[in-house]
């Protein structure tokens, strides 16, 4: 067992329960918001964040954990509203999302310097509050590791070694960048134990796949409703082939969802992505997986007892 800060106080790692691995309470374009503040509708972007978090409230899931972190509007505020509004356990990231470049105020320090960001997140608060990180994030896409990319995968991995608590990324599994970070977290001396390589369900590549499990890494099946890298009935045979093959304890099923996101025009996602909610993967996936042979033993797995076991590092 070990505690984990969530946005509303301290949990152990028992009482997580059903949990969702990966969704937003909302996606802003900081620079837009921050220059055009005009544009954005806070109370709208609260109410649709309180009713697809209320939705799988009723749908048994215990907590969310929210990799909003800097590059995607994170507002430790807002999501600390969304959770005492729903009464759900939220667990918030530090960290950077970036595909290839950081600001020049890093480009110019150390590591380190971002490392002690990180841990005064994880340790004193976000945003001058009170409110702690409970775990990192870091993303690599299709433009690689480029060295502002590195810089922060490093400075995720030196934050978990001082800190304990758990890794996220976002990956791009066609240009192979999970096994990229991994090979730096493991430079780093990380416990694969402790990383979760986002977006792994985005290829229906086994041997890729396979490679990233081998390390000892979770994967994050985690983009249900999104079918532009994969539709989902090529996720579901993905998943079931695993399950197969005995790697229920190293899934996450989500959704990757943004209750708002300002990266479209108004409305954008929703026609692309018809499906894409935050309780997908609760209403119709999982019993589609069901029917072909996905035990409830696995599913709660993938589920509940991965959280755990993600954040203890087991």
């Amino acid at each position: 067992m070990v505690f984990i800060n969530t946005v509303t106080g301290i949990v152990d790692s028992n009482k997580l329960g059903c949990t969702l691995i990966h969704e937003h309470m909302r996606v802003r374009s900081e620079a837009v918001v921050a220059q055009f503040p005009h544009l954005y509708d806070e109370d709208k972007e609260f109410i649709k964040a309180v009713e697809q978090v209320k939705r799988v409230k009723e749908l048994g899931v215990k907590t969310i954990c929210d990799p909003t972190v800097m590059e995607l509007g994170r507002d430790i505020r807002f999501i600390e509203r969304v959770a005492l509004e729903s009464d759900m356990q939220i667990i918030a990231a530090t960290g950077i999302y970036s595909y290839h470049y950081i600001p020049p105020h890093f480009q110019n320090r150390s590591i380190d310097y971002m490392a002690d960001l990180f841990i005064r997140d994880i340790e004193v608060g976000v945003q001058n509050t009170s409110i702690k990180a409970g775990f990192l994030k870091c993303a690599a896409d299709k433009q690689g590791i480029t060295p502002d990319v590195e810089k922060v995968n490093r400075a995720v991995a030196r934050a978990h070694l001082r800190t304990g608590v758990p890794i996220m990324t976002h990956s791009h599994p066609a240009s192979g960048t999970g096994l990229m970070q991994l090979e730096i977290l493991k430079e780093e001396g990380v416990n694969t134990k402790q990383v979760l390589i986002g977006h792994t369900g985005d290829t229906n590549n086994l041997e890729y796949i396979l490679k990233v499990l081998e390390s000892g890494a979770f994967i994050g099946m985690d983009r249900y409703g999104l079918t532009s890298e994969c539709t989902t009935e090529d996720r579901n045979a993905i998943v079931i082939e695993l399950t197969k093959l005995g790697f229920s304890n190293r899934m996450f099923l989500s959704q990757d969802y943004c209750c708002s996101l300002d990266w479209y025009p108004e409305h954008t996602p929703g026609m692309m992505f018809p499906k894409w909610t935050m309780s997908f993967v609760l209403e119709e996936v999982i019993p589609k997986l069901k029917k072909h042979g996905v035990t409830n033993e696995q599913i709660e797995d993938m589920l509940n007892h991965n959280a755990r076991r993600w954040f203890e590092g087991s």
